[in-house]
């Protein structure tokens, strides 16, 4: 694979104009501190600490108070084992009770119960249920013998429990193997849109990037196309000012962040809008790893170079992420539309099958995780992984060896230059257990992989948001597309292959010269890995 230089730039769009709508906003501590989000945080550890105020009065004030602690602390750890729970997760839990007791018993019992985010929990379970049936299943394509043969049909009949995910012929499927050619795509999709725009991304960041297609959309608007943009209320932390969907109203765009940091203890900061979908006129949808920043075009480089993937989708499919776009902007809306938007797509004939889906962690199922266990169960020659992090529940890690040892070629691929060095440490110390059993790992030596891509048998592949960590399995709202037998397969392994070729072998040798304090890092961090 030809690699650009690092101070290689990618081609700019017909124009150079682009729209910043804040000053370059300085990263760090400092800043965080002093803006209204610092407040805001301050204000939490506020909580925290008048939480620990009224423990340590109860304690130093009634004798009793101690036996009842000890009593609350012996049947936490005994309801500890009698919950559905990762054991991994148990035993991170058990870890920090015997540590802290008291205050790990309450917490956990805080985000066992979701309190702080039972009303969107709610809310989220009465739209799914709303929009069950708003997309339409052909009936015939279940019953094809390669959707049969391939327990396809299976896979479909799980997804479906937890939303409306139909599997589609007639879309034309292109993949990207880098940020740059997604963007180009992108520019050029955005000026044909004519009815409306629906942008949801975990993170978006004023630069090049962000300013250009920003540009197209203030024109769009202007031009009667509705526009809304959806990112994770995180991004207020660094990367986005507070007032920001005031600034982009002002273009004419709709704008919303999901779940804001406000001034309350709450376990739904836990879960996470990490989705990147990009639906134009319900026609048009981009999906993949590329969030809107400079570094996923690697027009910067802060980790080297950036080696992400994304898929367009044209056609019928397009249509489910129209659904999962709504889904998620009518969270808050007293009366949310779906019909003039979800309207039948042009059909574009094309090989092989394409199944859109999301995961919602607020929900009973697994959905991100339980698609990769498929693909690892059922392979029957290899199954190729990319991903930028490492860190496992134990159905995965068993996954992965059990194919490895059965004779499945498991090869996964992962960065060579960190974005954070402890989750790297932490990925690092899965290595020696996977390659025991026979599992392939590689490093990509130019840079940081973000790419979020399973492809096996020259039949089946996943391009999505879902790592292989607790936060993406458990945490993130994720999305992704599952296609069977399309052509883009072929150009997905034809990828994997050439970023292969520059990547270096982890063997058991360069393990054990492994740097001391990835070693160390790494073996702590594995206590708290379901937390991370």
């Amino acid at each position: 694979m030809k690699r650009k230089k690092q101070n290689d730039k990618p081609s700019p769009p017909e124009s150079e104009n682009i729209i910043r709508l804040t000053k370059g906003r300085r990263k760090g501590l400092l800043r965080i501190f002093f803006s209204r989000v610092g407040i805001i945080i301050i204000l939490i550890l506020v909580q925290a600490e008048l939480m620990l105020t009224v423990y340590n009065w109860l304690y130093d004030y009634f004798e009793w108070f101690s036996v009842l602690i000890w009593i609350f602390t012996v049947f936490m750890v005994l309801h500890l084992f009698m919950i559905d729970m990762d054991s991994t997760a148990k035993l991170t839990w058990l870890f920090l009770l015997m540590l802290l007791p008291v205050p790990t018993a309450v917490f956990m019992l805080f985000t066992e119960n979701d309190w702080g985010h039972l009303l969107i929990k709610r809310r989220v379970g009465d739209l799914i249920d709303i929009t069950k049936n708003k997309l339409k299943q052909d009936e015939d394509i279940l019953k094809e013998d390669d959707i049969v043969r391939s327990s396809t049909d299976s896979l479909h009949r799980y997804i479906n429990r937890s939303g409306c995910f139909p599997i589609y012929r007639n879309t034309d499927i292109k993949y990207f193997p880098l940020g740059e050619d997604k963007f180009k795509a992108l520019i050029d999709e955005l000026k044909k849109a004519e009815k409306f725009i629906f942008l949801e991304y975990f993170i978006i960041e004023e630069g090049y990037m962000w300013g250009s297609i920003l540009k197209i959309l203030a024109d769009k608007v202007k031009q009667g196309v509705e526009v809304r943009v959806l990112y994770d209320g995180m991004c207020e932390i660094q990367l986005l000012s507070w007032d920001y969907p005031k600034r982009l109203e002002k273009l004419g765009i709709q704008c919303k962040p999901f779940s804001p940091i406000t001034p309350l203890v709450s376990t739904h900061y836990n879960y996470r809008d990490h989705r990147k979908i990009l639906v134009i006129d319900g026609k048009t949808a981009f999906s993949g790893g590329i969030n809107l920043a400079d570094e996923y075009i690697n027009y910067t480089h802060p980790y080297g170079h950036w080696k992400d993937t994304a898929v367009m989708m044209k056609g019928e499919a397009a249509q489910s992420f129209t659904l999962m776009f709504l889904q998620m902007w009518n969270l808050n809306e007293k009366e949310p539309e779906w019909d003039k938007y979800i309207v039948p797509s042009t059909a574009k004939p094309s090989p092989g099958y394409v199944m859109p889906y999301c995961d919602c962690p607020l929900d009973e199922y697994k959905i991100g995780e339980s698609v990769y266990l498929d693909i690892l169960n059922r392979a029957k020659r290899y199954v190729h992984i990319m991903t930028p992090y490492l860190i496992l529940d134990n159905e995965l890690e068993s996954a992965l060896k059990f194919a490895a040892q059965r004779g499945v070629d498991v090869k996964l691929i992962l960065p060579g230059i960190p974005d954070k060095k402890v989750v790297y440490a932490l990925s690092k110390s899965n290595y020696k257990y996977l390659t025991d059993a026979g599992v392939k790992i590689f490093e990509y030596t130019p840079g940081f992989v973000h790419a979020k891509v399973f492809v096996s048998d020259d039949e089946k592949a996943v391009v999505g948001t879902i790592n292989l960590d607790y936060r993406s399995l458990y945490h993130h709202f994720e999305c992704a597309a599952y296609m069977y037998k399309t052509e883009c397969v072929a150009d997905i392994e034809e990828d994997y292959m050439k970023t292969l070729s520059v990547c270096r072998r982890v063997t058991n040798e360069s393990i054990k010269h492994e740097k001391i304090g990835y070693k160390i890092a790494g073996s702590i961090m594995r206590l708290f890995a379901p937390l991370m």
